[in-house]
């Protein structure tokens, strides 16, 4: 026979925290210098004018300014062109 009741289960510090990712700012909103923009794994939007990548793809801007998202065509690596998203800071 066991020795023990059942215990049922616990979490313990084994459930992580949710990541928060995502766009932080919309399109024409105004923002300030170091203004975290957007929050992404991989770079699904790049950087334009403006806007840096810091060491885990977040964007942010290096201006205060006006938030413009625009999209156009890039070369892959294998010669074929793809649409791609910018954030800008004007």
């Amino acid at each position: 026979m066991a020795q023990k009741k059942a215990g049922g289960s616990t979490r313990l510090g084994r459930d992580s925290q949710p990541q928060y990712l995502g766009a932080k700012v919309g399109d024409g909103e105004t923002v300030n210098s170091g203004q975290v923009l957007i929050r992404q794994r991989g770079t699904k939007i790049h950087p334009g004018k403006n806007v840096k990548k810091g060491k885990d793809d977040t964007l942010y801007s290096t201006i205060a300014g006006k938030v413009k998202f625009t999209q156009r065509k890039r070369y892959r690596f294998d010669g074929s062109l793809k649409m791609t998203k910018f954030i800008n800071v004007i």
